[in-house]
C-alpha cells in the first residue's frame, strides 16, 4: 500500500486491550504509516473491536469511498468484516507490506425518509412498530403497489448484511457480487384482510422499494440503520435503493465471503 500512508484507528476505550492496541500503533509507525487523529485526512481506516465496531467506524467516518477500511477483531473469532485478529500481527504485517493489495467492495443501501433525510447502511435497514401493536405499511416496488403489510416490521439488507439480522428471520444468504437488496418480514399477519408474500424476496439494484406507513395511530416506528437507532417523530414514507457508494476493504488470500460464511456458521 505505498500510496496509502495516513492511517486512522477507530476503537472504543478498552483498558483490557490497551497494551495490544498500543502495539498496533507501534507496528504502523514502524512500517512508515502516519497515525492520523482526523479521519478526514486518512486514506486507511482501521476499526478495532468486532463487526459492530466496523459498522460504527464506517458510519462515523462517512462511508468514505476514497479510503480503504480494515477490521481487527479483539474477540476470540474473526468476523464478517474483521479480516485480522489482534493477536496475529504477522498477518497484518504481510498485508501492509504487500504492494499489490486486492480490494473487496461491499455495497451499501441508501434510505430516504419522507423525501428529506438520507442515510446509508452497510448491513441493513430495519423498521419496526414502536409500540406493542402491529402496524401497517403499503409496499411499492418502483411504482407498483406490491402488497399491504401488517406485522411487526421489515428488514432490508445488503448482500453482506444478509448474514446478520436478515438471516435470523430465515432470510437467504446472498453473494455480495450480486448488486441487490433483500426484503424480509417480521411476524407478518396473513388473513382475509391482509395478505403478504410471506417470504423474503430479492430486488435488483436498479429497483426502488417504497414503504408507506398507514397513518392509523401507530406511525412512530423504530428504525434501525445497521446497529444504530434512528429517532424521528413522524414517518409517512421510506424509500430504499441500492446506493452507488461502496466500502472498500483489504481482500486477503483464502478469505472470500463464502469462506467467512463457512467459518462463522458451519
Amino acid at each position: 500500500m505505498p500510496d496509502r500512508r495516513n492511517l486512522f484507528f477507530y476503537h472504543k476505550p478498552d483498558t483490557d486491550k490497551e497494551e495490544s492496541i498500543s502495539s498496533l500503533y507501534e507496528i504502523a509507525e514502524r512500517y512508515g504509516f502516519n497515525i492520523i487523529k482526523d479521519y478526514r485526512k486518512a486514506n486507511i481506516i482501521v476499526s478495532i473491536g468486532g463487526d459492530g465496531t466496523f459498522l460504527q467506524a464506517a458510519r462515523k467516518t462517512g462511508f468514505r469511498q476514497d479510503c480503504l477500511y480494515a477490521g481487527i477483531s479483539t474477540t476470540g473469532n474473526l468476523n464478517v468484516y474483521c479480516d485480522f485478529h489482534i493477536g496475529d500481527q504477522s498477518k497484518m504485517i504481510d498485508a501492509i507490506t504487500n504492494v499489490e493489495v486486492e480490494v473487496r467492495r461491499y455495497p451499501t443501501i441508501e434510505v430516504t425518509v419522507d423525501d428529506q433525510m438520507k442515510f446509508l447502511c452497510l448491513n441493513e435497514f430495519s423498521v419496526r412498530s414502536g409500540i406493542i401493536k402491529t402496524f401497517v405499511m403499503d409496499v411499492f416496488i418502483d411504482d407498483l403497489h406490491f402488497e399491504t403489510f401488517r406485522g411487526d416490521g421489515m428488514i432490508v439488507a445488503t448482500p453482506t448484511g444478509s448474514t446478520a439480522y436478515n438471516k435470523s428471520v430465515n432470510g437467504a444468504v446472498v453473494d455480495p457480487m450480486l448488486p441487490c437488496v433483500q426484503v424480509s418480514e417480521l411476524a407478518s399477519v396473513n388473513n382475509n384482510h391482509y395478505r403478504t408474500l410471506g417470504s423474503s424476496f430479492i430486488l435488483s439494484g436498479n429497483r426502488k422499494l417504497s414503504l408507506k406507513v398507514v397513518q392509523d395511530g401507530n406511525d412512530y416506528p423504530i428504525m434501525g440503520m445497521d446497529n444504530e437507532a434512528l429517532s424521528i417523530q413522524h414517518v409517512e414514507k421510506i424509500d430504499i435503493r441500492l446506493s452507488e457508494q461502496i466500502i472498500k476493504t483489504v481482500k486477503l488470500k483464502d478469505n472470500s465471503f463464502w469462506e467467512k460464511v463457512k467459518r462463522t456458521f458451519l
